[in-house]
């Protein structure tokens, strides 16, 4: 029980560590752009600090002005998180670990959705005219996290599978 309760203070520690860097970067940058009416920073020939508000899911995918399909985008990332809750409690220590880090990024965005309606997103790389999407703090633990997982799940496979 006692190791149980160490692991559920230490992942509940990252998750508040992951969520309130995204909150800074995200106030800093907010802040920024409120005293200078915008914000259009170029930081080298590859970054650009670029503030949008999102009102999709990550990378700006699948924005939608309709209330009602941003409530229920909001409802199913709600889920999604509670999803992560259970698998974070049911997995074994590496698994619970990338779980944490998407759900500490997750949270981040999700308390963007509730407060703001929309997630301030801008990190912007480019690379000789293309732009990637514009992205934050938090999408970059999520895709971290998902990444960590799909790797740790091929190497799993092949150890248990000898391939």
């Amino acid at each position: 029980m006692k190791i149980q309760t160490k692991k559920f203070f230490l992942y509940f520690l990252l998750i508040i560590i992951i969520f309130f860097i995204d909150r800074i970067s995200k106030l800093y940058v907010i802040n920024l752009a409120n005293t200078t009416s915008s914000i259009d920073i170029q930081i080298n020939n590859f970054l650009n600090i670029i503030l949008i508000w999102n009102k999709g899911i990550g990378f700006g995918l699948f924005s939608f002005d309709n209330s009602k399909v941003y409530n229920f985008i909001t409802f199913l990332i709600l889920a999604i998180n509670l999803l992560i809750i259970y698998l974070i409690i049911k997995s074994d220590k590496i698994r619970s670990f990338f779980y944490v880090i998407i759900l500490g990024g997750s949270l981040g965005n999700l308390y963007d959705r509730f407060y703001y309606t929309a997630v301030p997103d801008f990190i912007d790389l480019n690379y000789k005219g293309f732009h990637w999407f514009i992205f934050n703090i938090a999408d970059i633990f999520i895709s971290l996290g998902i990444i960590c997982l799909i790797c740790f799940e091929f190497l799993d496979y092949k150890k248990k599978n000898n391939v």
